[in-house]
């Protein structure tokens, strides 16, 4: 028989995240503070699994994702990892992708409310993660900036298809194109965010909404999600594929 339940965080042997269940909440950790928590190919495994697990289990109502530290929660994808691995190799770019494609898929599908505790600065597919999860409260002194156009890439792994959802299609392009910072204040004015708190209040605020997702009846709250996803998920699947064919060689 197969089992979909849940497992003991401390059962799994992760390396570059931290992976917690605590009053019908888990926390999922980008665990890399020494790299401003840039996700390896490593990261991005790990983070599947424990979302996997997260969805299975029953005694589990929101899912956190958050990175260690004050500094960043999370800055894109490791670009020394890119240097040594990919550069040389774009058909192993492709199969990367790959597995950051699962990783927002399973976060995205999760079945539970999301929220993304923004911890420090959040760049490139760090936001990108910011936008997958449902909601997301930001510390204060957090700040926010695409990088595609300024390095020579595109920000298509959710990016350029959910900004113009969330903050509307000219303030978008300002993201997009210009790379410019946003601050934490201004990621609110722009929907970019739900909450601006001081970073000593991030933890209650976080819990607060989370127990107030938990307080909801479960099938109700993912059939909601599922019907409230519908434009993102639109724009997602009708372009991650050419994004990810395209990435690869250049």
């Amino acid at each position: 028989m197969p089992n979909f339940s849940g497992r003991e965080p401390e059962s799994f042997d992760f390396e570059e995240i931290v992976y917690s269940k605590r009053d019908w909440v888990a926390t999922v950790t980008i665990n890399r503070p020494e790299s401003y928590n840039a996700y390896t190919w490593r990261t991005l495994q790990e983070m599947t699994q424990a979302f996997r697990d997260a969805s299975w289990d029953d005694q589990i109502a929101v899912v956190v994702l958050t990175g260690a530290g004050d500094k960043a929660f999370g800055t894109g994808g490791d670009v020394k990892e890119y240097a040594s691995e990919y550069t040389q190799r774009p058909h192993d770019y492709w199969k990367w992708m790959g597995l950051f494609t699962d990783c927002i898929d399973i976060l995205r599908n999760i079945g539970k409310p999301t929220i993304a505790r923004l911890n420090g600065m959040v760049v490139g597919g760090g936001n990108e993660f910011n936008m997958a999860c449902d909601l997301a409260i930001a510390a204060d002194h957090v700040r926010i900036r695409q990088v595609g156009t300024e390095v020579g890439s595109v920000a298509a792994g959710g990016a350029t298809q959910w900004l113009p959802l969330m903050v509307g299609d000219r303030r978008a392009r300002e993201i997009l194109w210009l790379c410019e910072w946003i601050d934490a204040p201004t990621a609110l004015d722009w929907g970019l965010v739900n909450q601006v708190v001081p970073y000593a209040e991030l933890d209650d605020a976080v819990a607060t909404m989370a127990a107030k997702l938990v307080d909801k009846f479960p099938e109700c709250m993912r059939y909601t999600k599922q019907q409230t996803n519908f434009w993102k998920d639109f724009s997602w699947h009708q372009t991650i594929g050419h994004a990810r064919d395209w990435l690869a060689p250049h």
